[in-house]
């Protein structure tokens, strides 16, 4: 009979168990380089649709439906300014991905948009 020493990682494996179909979500809106991209340019701050669209090879139907995504997964969340819409980053988590994508793949944070 052997006995494996207790494992460190169990109760942070057990809590990841608890929340897989939350972090399953996460990972999918941040599958698309689209949305990768969007999340990107959002991190330097509140932005409008239409200034957001310059920074993206997309038609606005194509930008809107992966605002749609992003916001219905709740990393994002908008504001009306008379005739604009402003984005910006509604949760840590999204956050904190684009972060360590940028210390994985991307350059030291200088502020800009690395991923």
């Amino acid at each position: 009979m052997t006995i494996s020493p207790p494992n460190a990682d169990q109760g942070a494996t057990r809590h990841l168990d608890d929340h897989r179909q939350q972090a399953v979500q996460l990972l999918k809106a941040l599958a698309n380089e689209h949305r990768l991209t969007i999340l990107c340019h959002l991190r330097e701050g509140e932005i409008s649709v239409t200034e957001l669209g310059s920074h993206l090879p997309l038609s606005q139907s194509a930008l809107s439906q992966h605002l749609a995504c992003l916001r219905a997964e709740q990393l994002v969340a908008c504001r009306r300014e008379a005739q604009s819409m402003y984005y910006h980053i509604a949760d840590n988590k999204a956050e904190r991905v684009i972060q360590l994508l940028n210390e994985l793949y991307g350059q030291p944070e200088t502020g800009g948009q690395n991923v």
